[in-house]
């Protein structure tokens, strides 16, 4: 390896790659190197000395010292022991070591502690499910500050009529408020990966909407299945319409409710589509409340998603 590129190298780093270990690409291993991009993170987070922080795959621990020496207490998660027994050695023996709680293993298959804040450079791979484990978490954290690939930022924030807006976008507007902070290029990271990635910021509504998030995500998963279809047509689905007609039933059985002998559910499934004005209305151009008008006229007419 050339000297130059020897000697950029963080000290943290040249020490890991002295002892063998490499990073795991399994495991989404690229440990966030550029200084100033962590100390904006950790600002955009806005820390108390109080605070409990949750660090998600804390790599060699570059975040990790600069939260512990802010904060009551950083737990950091990660998966790859060799890497977690490099940040104990790293922070022993000094002041920040009995602040720092290590938990190895998978995030995903963890249950989550009480913290105040998420920040965390996380692996791509589980973007998607740890977004969602983290705001269907209670007690309710204040907020998260996560470096996501760029793409999947882009859908988080993204709005109705939008290329990227999809079920993602609307449920994580659902249960929470989303910005974009910034971008973050590819050479920024060690080993740099093949994507650009973005800093988001997200807040959880509290108190969360009244609705039922798993009957929620049932409606916005036939709806966006086929996003540049009309609601109308979403429902017209064989498979759709038989599981709606279970559903029912199920209702109809649970309020001693006699089904009609000449009912029809793709008749009905219409009728209630067409008296809340949105059959010609598509996916990908509608907002959360258009969204909960249709799951409220299915309610009301005792049919349900979850």
């Amino acid at each position: 390896m050339p000297k130059e590129r020897v000697a950029k190298k963080s000290r943290q780093h040249q020490q890991i790659t002295k002892q063998g270990i490499t990073f795991n690409k399994t495991f989404g291993q690229h440990i966030l190197k550029n200084p100033l991009i962590v100390n904006t993170m950790i600002e955009k987070a806005a820390l108390r000395p109080t605070d409990t922080v949750l660090e998600v795959g804390p790599g060699t621990g570059n975040m990790t010292v600069k939260l512990l020496e802010k904060v009551k207490k950083v737990i950091a998660c990660e998966v790859d022991p060799r890497l977690a027994a490099e940040l104990h050695k790293r922070v022993q023996g000094t002041p920040l070591a009995n602040k720092l709680q290590l938990i190895v293993g998978d995030v995903l298959k963890t249950p989550l502690p009480f913290f105040d804040v998420c920040v965390a450079n996380l692996p791509y791979q589980i973007s998607s499910p740890f977004v969602f484990k983290l705001l269907l978490h209670r007690p309710f954290f204040r907020c998260a500050v996560l470096m996501f690939q760029q793409e999947f930022a882009q859908r988080l924030v993204a709005k109705p009529g939008e290329k990227l807006y999809c079920r993602l976008s609307m449920n994580t507007q659902l249960l929470s408020r989303v910005s974009h902070l910034m971008k973050v290029g590819k050479n920024n990271f060690r080993p740099p990966p093949k994507v650009e990635s973005s800093v988001v910021r997200i807040e959880p509504r509290n108190p969360p909407p009244p609705v039922n998030f798993q009957e929620w995500d049932g409606l916005i998963r036939i709806c966006f299945s086929r996003k540049n279809k009309t609601i109308g047509a979403s429902f017209r689905f064989s498979k759709i319409l038989a599981l709606l007609e279970k559903n029912y039933k199920i209702h109809c059985s649970l309020h001693n409710k006699t089904l009609a002998a000449d009912f029809d559910i793709k008749e009905k499934v219409n009728e209630i589509i067409e008296a809340t004005g949105l059959e010609k209305k598509r996916a990908r151009f509608m907002d959360i409340d258009e969204f909960l008008e249709l799951m409220n006229a299915f309610n009301k007419e005792g049919f349900h998603f979850a």
